[in-house]
């Protein structure tokens, strides 16, 4: 089993929306049963809260429910049970690597730095764009799809 866990500031956007779409992704490529997927916050902000409408409402459109997720947030005895952890911008690394401690495993990681081009996703719960941070995560959960399919981490 592969366990990986996607993480933002409060769990209402970018990370469940990465949460859901790569276990679509999995699901459609029929490897779901390889996996082991969530998505946690940084902060304690909005802990218990649902998914953004921003986030629910984009992610209908492509036939992807968010329906049962509620903002969770990040445990230190997480960096054990998870194989990667991956954030959505720079200040989510500082705050998971805050509450780990330390990255020995190197299991810590942007979700875009699995792309051609590295980069931050930006928080659309400020910009408002549902639209760019999709793209963005789908970019990124296809990018580390595919480093896990180059390192013969999961089979498709």
């Amino acid at each position: 089993m592969i366990n990986v866990l996607f993480v933002c500031l409060g769990n209402i956007c970018r990370s469940p929306m990465a949460e859901f779409v790569f276990r679509d992704m999995m699901e459609k490529r029929g490897a779901a049963d390889q996996f082991h997927i969530a998505s946690a916050a940084t902060s304690s902000e909005e802990l218990g809260n649902p998914v953004h409408y921003g986030t629910t409402n984009k992610l209908k459109e492509f036939g992807i429910s968010t329906k049962g997720k509620y903002a969770v947030q990040l445990k230190r005895k997480d960096y054990r049970d998870y194989d990667y952890i991956l954030g959505m911008e720079y200040r989510n690394i500082r705050g998971i690597n805050r509450i780990i401690g330390s990255d020995p495993e190197h299991k810590v990681s942007r979700l875009l730095d699995f792309t051609g081009n590295p980069r931050d996703i930006a928080d659309p719960w400020y910009t408002g764009n549902f639209d760019r941070t999709y793209d963005d995560i789908v970019e990124g959960c296809e990018g580390f799809l595919n480093y896990l399919i180059s390192q013969n981490v999961v089979k498709l």
